[in-house]
């Protein structure tokens, strides 16, 4: 049971939830080292977390995902009797009722999420999340139906992260090249590389896999940066 409902000792081992809760005002006691958050304690990363460590920082919740964390330290976290909140986003329509009980689990009244109206289908899109080997975003994921909002089907072989070649998602005939910079750091420097596919544009990578709070901004950075006429 949690302490104090006003000041909770939260640890999230989620980036986007890091985000999320530190714009709702509840600073996570820790977090990990991806969370961009040198000011907070980190306990590890999101497949290695620390988990002695997290059990004697003795928090009110810990805060996990299935796709970011694994099964094994959400197991061990529960069997050391703290509570943990799981998420399991895995597209846009995931987001809102996923912060929805968060925010219940915290207590604390929050803003839904307002999203605009889906856009129809004007590009087809190769968006690589890895280099040596090449691996492309896929579906069902979150960043996949973040950009079929936007009107951009995500092309490639069938999986939601999936090891491929240049050569391979050339047959898909894509229209553009979505780079986002992370997992895999996309830059300048790739261009010449992935222009053979189609004409690339390079995107902050936050915005196309960070969900909660960013989810609204994000939509209309990458509608910003999809509609460039010269990326």
């Amino acid at each position: 049971m949690m302490t104090s409902v006003s000041s909770p000792r939260v640890v999230s081992l989620v980036p986007s939830f890091t985000e999320t809760l530190s714009a709702w005002g509840v600073t996570p006691v820790a977090c990990t080292r991806f969370c961009e958050r040198p000011d907070l304690d980190h306990v590890g990363g999101t497949k290695n977390p620390d988990v002695e460590k997290i059990i004697a920082l003795a928090p009110d919740l810990v805060v996990v995902d299935a796709e970011e964390n694994r099964r094994e330290d959400y197991d061990a976290l529960r069997a050391a009797g703290l509570t943990v909140f799981a998420s399991d986003v895995r597209g846009l329509d995931d987001v809102a009722s996923t912060l929805a009980a968060l925010a219940r689990e915290l207590g604390l009244p929050i803003d839904p999420v307002a999203l605009p109206a889906p856009a129809p289908l004007r590009r087809r899109a190769f968006v690589p999340i890895w280099r040596r080997p090449w691996m492309a975003l896929g579906r069902p994921t979150y960043g996949a139906s973040l950009l079929a909002h936007l009107g951009v089907e995500v092309v490639g072989p069938e999986g939601p992260y999936v090891e491929t070649s240049l050569d391979e998602i050339a047959t898909f005939a894509p229209d553009v090249v979505l780079a986002p910079s992370e997992p895999y750091p996309f830059t300048a420097r790739h261009f010449t590389e992935l222009s053979q596919v189609a004409p690339v544009i390079f995107l902050d990578g936050r915005d196309l896999f960070w969900w909660g709070v960013r989810t609204p901004a994000a939509l209309r950075h990458l509608e910003r940066a999809l509609s460039d006429p010269d990326p």
